[in-house]
């Protein structure tokens, strides 16, 4: 297990679920999928993808649709 922080899985409980960077956090938080690994598949820092997590950004469009086929969030 990754072991993501209580903290990290509280603000993306409860972040808008509407959100894909949301959905691929809980995605990746139940399936233990690194944020090192998604970041470097999008070309993205790591704090782009704690951002896209927790609700506080969004991928752009072109990502967010790629995000979506990828992993069925």
């Amino acid at each position: 297990m990754l072991g993501y922080s209580l903290h990290l899985q509280k603000l993306n409980k409860a972040a808008d679920a509407k959100s894909i960077g949301v959905r691929l956090g809980r995605y990746c938080i139940k399936h233990d999928i690194s944020v090192i690994d998604i970041a470097g598949q999008f070309g993205v820092s790591r704090q782009a993808v704690y951002n896209w997590f927790v609700g506080k950004s969004v991928p752009s469009k072109l990502m967010g649709e790629q995000i979506a086929e990828l992993y069925s969030v």
